[in-house]
């Protein structure tokens, strides 16, 4: 049975999370701080944490980064994260923090179920509305011009 710890002080992105993620074999366990979240990762070994970025006095990138930090101390389990960020600006912030995906807000059910598959597989997960746009071409002609061009 999938157990999946929610971090987050919103009821609504919590809402939003268990919505798309659960199911009858699904259980949540939620946090509402950064601090909680190492206790109750010690306590239920979860197969997935969904961090929010923002949150109380410990958001999701120096909770994802404790997390990190106690696991490689052996004092807690290894646990895959997705951050939940706020902006395109907070991917910045994901990457350093070692999670293993991120989804930026508003949230949607496809895109968290995503998530949450390849992460919990071992794999990772990046927001695909994230992903750099494609070059223009450095000559200053449209892309269809350079490509006529160069045909």
């Amino acid at each position: 049975m999938p157990e999946i710890l929610i971090a987050t002080d919103s009821d609504r992105v919590a809402q939003h999370v268990e919505a798309a993620l659960g199911g009858a074999d699904t259980t949540f366990v939620r946090c509402t701080s950064g601090k909680a979240v190492l206790a109750a990762v010690g306590v239920h070994r979860p197969d997935l944490a969904l961090l929010d970025l923002q949150m109380g006095n410990m958001g999701g990138m120096a909770t994802c980064m404790a997390l990190r930090n106690e696991h490689s101390g052996g004092r807690l389990p290894a646990v895959p994260v997705v951050m939940l960020l706020d902006r395109t600006a907070d991917v910045f912030l994901a990457r350093r923090s070692g999670a293993e995906g991120w989804l930026v807000k508003p949230l949607d059910a496809l895109r968290l179920r995503r998530a949450a598959t390849a992460v919990r597989a071992g794999g990772t997960y990046t927001d695909a509305s994230m992903e750099p746009a494609p070059a223009e071409p450095a000559t200053g002609e449209s892309a269809g011009t350079a490509a006529v061009a160069a045909g």
